[in-house]
């Protein structure tokens, strides 16, 4: 009875949502405020609604319920209950409830924090949020209904896909989709001011939080999708350039872009249109991941449905939403007031230099991901476009742009003293120039690139820390001056300074693991050894071992240092699922320090040996770590009470007081 309550539930929710998107929207152009105020209600209504359904499946989840399709496709009996859980959204159809379940917890908090907005602006921005709401509802209950029946129910299920029983599995969705979905207001926030015709830096005031929202999920979406596909497909990478990896990276990308160009818009009210241009491509660069990961056109680990009529479907929503809201923009951009002047040498400035670079590479991206499609599409030829391309064509925009950051905090708003800010930046370059003599000096002399890279990512932790020692003015005052100064600063301003070390961290990752990392393969019988950056790994032997759901042979290593001491133990294994009779390699991992010895199991050889791929990885935790900084510094921006939701109101209240004060 449960699974057939959740589906009423979805029909329930998806009428609500189409209330939700008509009648505040009359509501707005009639100027009746009862009618606008439907607007909050249906959207927390609708997320009560879509929480029961997904409550319902999860529970047919959780009792092995092999009566649904879905649960009967994707769930066994003996499999954990972690990953009975998580398998909820381990598939096409609950990974897309998953999606209109966050979609409408932001439409919910919308309703319940956007008392502060202009009754037609909220009224508009909801009912575009119905309206995203409705679409992706009608989607799920007309092509991917996750509550369909089978008569007569099997006795057991088919098990989830063997790569997806991990712990990663149980992250990694909801923060890509709290990244992709919240772009999502931003979206209704720019097509609502279109509506009015009207945009001002309260609008940019509005939207930056959401931003900053949807791209602190989205980072760490990002980075757990990297080190999930690192430890658990044994392959030993980080980044492969999938399509399905770009698809999340592309609205990172210009949603980053958005993110800095709301800042001008609040600060200067300068950059209004593109900022709104932005608002709008960021989410429709999200929709396209959804149609390239739900649409059958790629094949990919990451990718879930093969139907091409559920990517018909998807690619209808998305002309729908991107063609309507850009030819909404080209009709109403031109009556939108200009912003602000400023002169190029500025922070407004570097923040235009910043967006142009993003919004580039953003470009190089897309064009790189969806190429071949189109040509296979026109032509029927497969091709490829595969690292090469990327790491030649954004490589080169990335490097400039990181070379920029430390200078944009520095400078002032409106005319900017360049030659000032590269004068205090003198200790920071020093410190780089350093960091790259130090690597050359432990480099061979074929590392040049690799210290140079090392020498970017100290310009940018260094710049990171010379913005605050320069705003606390340390050096300029007494030390206690300067403490309360530093303890006094916004957190907005420690957050950006936090974010931009985190892109060093991961900056300096990168380049260690890509320059310096060290790979050896050979074919190994218990006793053997196998030397790798100055460990010495020896193979002990290979012994079976039953799983709850899966067998394995499991080969153990041991490993020691250069001096001939023992250092572990690591174990790396082959692993077979029994329901769906499909292999896996886990690999085996050794941590010390921030860097890793990464061991992975292949074939057997006729003669008895086994194939063995040992990775030296230096630094590669750093990757991540920058990540976890990143959204760190995100979350601290977040908390600053100038960019909450509530800010305006309790500016203009504590405005208000010293008034009545003087009247009295």
């Amino acid at each position: 009875m449960i699974v057939e309550t959740g589906h009423f539930a979805l029909v329930l929710a998806f009428a609500l949502a189409l209330v939700q998107f008509a009648v505040p929207l009359v509501g707005a152009r009639t100027g009746d405020a009862r009618l606008m105020a439907v607007g909050g209600p249906a959207a927390v209504a609708g997320f009560a609604l879509v929480v029961l359904s997904f409550f319902a499946l999860t529970a047919a989840y959780v009792q092995s319920d092999f009566s649904v399709a879905n649960v009967w496709e994707n769930s066994h009996s003996l499999k954990p209950m972690l990953y009975k859980v998580t398998g909820v959204w381990g598939n096409h159809e609950g990974s897309m409830l998953l999606w209109v379940l966050i979609l409408t917890f932001f439409g919910a908090l919308v309703a319940w924090f956007s008392g502060n907005l202009p009754a037609t602006l909220r009224a508009n921005v909801l009912s575009i949020q119905g309206l995203i709401g409705a679409a992706f509802l009608l989607f799920i209950l007309a092509t991917s209904n996750p509550f369909a029946r089978i008569n007569p129910a099997p006795i057991e299920g088919r098990d989830l896909n063997p790569i997806l029983q991990d712990i990663g599995l149980a992250v990694h969705p909801p923060l890509l989709y709290l990244g992709y979905v919240g772009f999502s207001v931003c979206f209704s926030f720019a097509v609502a001011a279109l509506i009015e015709g009207r945009i001002d830096a309260a609008w940019a005031r509005w939207v930056r939080p959401w931003t900053l929202a949807a791209w602190i999920f989205l980072t760490g979406g990002i980075a757990m999708g990297s080190y999930w596909a690192y430890y658990e497909l044994g392959w030993g990478g980080w980044w492969f350039w999938d399509p399905v990896e770009n698809a999340s990276f592309l609205p990172w990308l210009s949603g980053t872009a958005l993110l800095h160009s709301a800042i001008v818009m609040e600060k200067r009210s300068a950059l209004k249109i593109w900022t709104l241009l932005l608002a709008i491509l960021t989410f429709s660069l999200s929709l396209l991941g959804t149609f390239l990961v739900r649409s059958g056109v790629l094949t990919s680990v990451h990718a879930f449905a093969t139907d091409p009529s559920r990517g018909l479907f998807i690619l209808a929503i998305l002309v729908f939403f991107i063609g309507g809201s850009l030819s909404l923009f080209a009709l109403r951009a031109s009556s939108l007031t200009q912003g602000g002047l400023f002169q190029p040498i500025s922070r407004e400035g570097a923040l235009v230099l910043n967006n142009l670079f993003l919004t580039t590479a953003t470009a190089t991206v897309l064009i790189g991901t969806l190429y071949p499609l189109l040509v296979e599409a026109v032509t029927g030829d497969k091709i490829s476009v595969g690292a090469p391309f990327f790491n030649m064509t954004f490589v080169p925009l990335v490097v400039p742009l990181l070379l920029a950051v430390p200078f944009g905090p520095l400078l002032a708003w409106k005319r900017g003293d360049l030659a000032g800010v590269a004068q205090r930046l003198f200790g920071t370059a020093g410190g780089a120039l350093l960091a790259v003599m130090i690597a050359l000096f432990f480099i061979d002399g074929t590392g040049v690139l690799a210290a140079l890279g090392i020498g970017l990512a100290v310009w940018l932790m260094l710049g990171a820390v010379t913005d605050l020692a320069l705003k606390a003015g340390i050096g300029n005052v007494g030390a206690r001056v300067a403490v309360r100064r530093f303890v006094g600063l916004p957190r907005s301003v420690f957050g950006t300074a936090l974010a931009h070390f985190g892109l060093g961290i991961t900056t300096l990752g990168i380049v260690a693991v890509t320059s310096l990392e060290i790979e050896e393969i050979a074919v190994m019988r218990p006793g053997d050894t196998l030397t790798a950056a100055g460990y010495t790994l020896r193979f002990e032997e290979i012994s079976p071992y039953r799983g709850p759901n899966y067998t394995e042979d499991q080969g153990r290593f041991v490993y020691f240092d250069a001096a001939g001491r023992r250092v572990g133990e690591i174990v790396s294994s082959k692993r077979l699922y029994t329901a769906r009779q499909m292999p896996t390699t886990e690999a085996g991992i050794a941590t010390r320090g921030f860097s890793q010895l990464y061991v992975s199991l292949g074939d057997p050889t006729a003669d008895g040996g086994v194939v063995v791929r040992v990775w030296w990885k230096p630094l590669v935790l750093l990757i991540w770590l920058g990540g976890v900084v990143m959204m760190a510094g995100g979350t601290v921006s977040l908390l600053d009470r100038r960019l909450r939701i509530g800010a305006p109101a309790a500016r203009r209240e504590r405005v208000a007081r010293p008034a009545e004060a003087a009247a009295e």
